[in-house]
């Protein structure tokens, strides 16, 4: 189990029994995963999610991190629109993936190019959302690979961290560098985090490009499910 330093808290799953996802794996087996996957509704607050009694897998990042070309290469389909003007996605979208489990793609953070009646109104959907879904058992939390730790990823893992959060750092866009630019901020991450943290969270090195990181990602969400409702 990852903790922050000092924190006196457990993650949700260790406290509620029907959330036991925590129990799977931190690295997922490689296994070739496909999906069908199906919008079903969108929300503009947490209110309107209707009781589904399926886990719900989020996705979450800074504006522009490459959130929905790593949803569609998640799922093989163009189901999250993909744009060059960030912020685009402004509600909380519900997925359905094969009738057990719910893609949720979240609104990105730490858009400056908009009101702060926006960013406000942003940040509260967000943080309802991470802090009070009934339905959430994991949150993946992306971060542009390109970059050493930027403050308000930080900021936004450590109160993830204060919540109790179950949550995942997912490295994108590494087809844009080399792999050892990649490495040396993955790890300029982890020393980062280990200033606060007593175990670090899990971790995933994707490029949408490539279709890298894809079956881990997959596989840790299965053996999430299969923790929460093991085979017979």
């Amino acid at each position: 189990m990852f903790r922050l330093r000092g924190a006196n808290f457990l993650p949700k799953v260790l406290l509620c029994p029907r959330k036991k996802m925590y129990l799977c794996a931190h690295k997922a087996r490689k296994t070739d995963l496909a999906m069908k996957t199906v919008f079903k509704f969108s929300s503009s607050k947490l209110s309107q999610i209707p009781e589904h009694g399926k886990p719900e897998f989020a996705f979450i990042g800074r504006s522009n991190v490459g959130k929905s070309s790593l949803i569609n290469m998640l799922s093989e389909s163009k189901l999250a629109k993909v744009s060059a003007t960030p912020g685009k996605t402004k509600l909380i979208n519900h997925f359905l993936v094969d009738e057990k489990w719910w893609l949720v793609d979240l609104p990105g953070y730490g858009y400056a190019l908009t009101s702060q009646t926006v960013r406000r109104e942003f940040a509260k959907i967000i943080t309802d959302y991470v802090t009070k879904a009934k339905g959430l058992h994991f949150l993946f939390v992306l971060v542009d690979s390109r970059h050493e730790p930027l403050k308000i990823d930080i900021d936004f893992i450590q109160l993830l961290g204060r919540e109790g959060i179950p949550f995942g750092i997912v490295f994108t866009k590494t087809d844009k560098q080399s792999q050892k630019d990649t490495n040396r901020n993955i790890e300029t991450y982890r020393q980062t985090l280990s200033e606060w943290w007593e175990e670090l969270p899990p971790m995933f090195v994707t490029s949408s490009e490539k279709r890298r990181g894809r079956d881990e990602i997959l596989g840790f969400i299965n053996e999430c499910l299969e923790a929460i409702e093991p085979s017979k």
